[in-house]
């Protein structure tokens, strides 16, 4: 199991150092959700931010772009230094060749999908990727409570995987925290994305880093 740590519920002014808090708790990658404005309500940041922190950080850049015309966006976010780049089904027509382009630039590719989107819709494009993330809220927005119908919605994923016989990974991304993390692991996620239950006034992010993983291990 990995953990993503979102940068979107962080502290702008201090981003470097609560990057490098939340992978001293435990996180393994670094994960960048790029908004648009259009395809989403919000703006977030883009290529700037990921090429400012890339020589700062060995980890996985985990780049998750949520815009319309992905295809636009793509090699930018290469150069920036993005390690697996993710983009939705929902926001371009040709999602196979977007995908093959990501790997042919030698980085992972990975396909999002909205939590009104079946993903009996992306058995056809198994073979192009190597990470499906799964949205468990309406993109767009932190701090959003889990959707617990995502639960089903992985099993059903893991399903067609397994029988595809592929080594593609289950990322989940909205509302995970400690209370729901144990079960959305069971239920087949290979990577989690946090946020808000990461970058809080609470705890420091390498407190709440290791609370999540500790979440992991035991349950809640």
């Amino acid at each position: 199991m990995k953990l993503a740590a979102s940068i979107l519920s962080a502290d702008f002014g201090r981003l470097e150092e609560q990057v490098r808090e939340a992978l001293a708790g435990g996180c393994d990658w670094v994960h960048f959700d790029v908004m648009d404005g259009h395809f989403v309500p919000q703006i977030t940041f883009g290529v700037p931010i990921v090429a400012s922190l890339r020589p700062k950080f060995t980890e996985t850049f985990d780049v998750h772009l949520m815009v319309e015309r992905p295809e636009y966006q793509v090699e930018k976010f290469i150069e920036a230094g993005a390690d697996l780049i993710t983009f939705h089904w929902e926001a371009t027509a040709h999602p196979h060749r977007l995908a093959r382009l990501i790997r042919e630039s030698e980085r992972r590719a990975g396909i999002a999908v909205n939590p009104g989107t079946p993903v009996e819709v992306l058995v056809d494009l198994l073979e192009e990727v190597d990470v499906v993330l799964v949205m468990s809220v309406d993109p767009g927005y932190a701090g959003q409570a889990f959707l617990p119908r995502s639960l089903s919605r992985v099993r059903r994923l893991k399903r067609l995987i397994e029988q595809a016989g592929l080594p593609v990974e289950i990322e989940v991304d909205g509302g995970i925290n400690p209370t729901n993390a144990r079960s959305v692991y069971e239920a087949g996620a290979d990577i989690l994305v946090a946020a808000s239950a990461l970058f809080n006034q609470r705890l420091s992010p390498r407190a709440a880093a290791e609370q999540l993983k500790a979440a992991l291990r035991f349950g809640n």
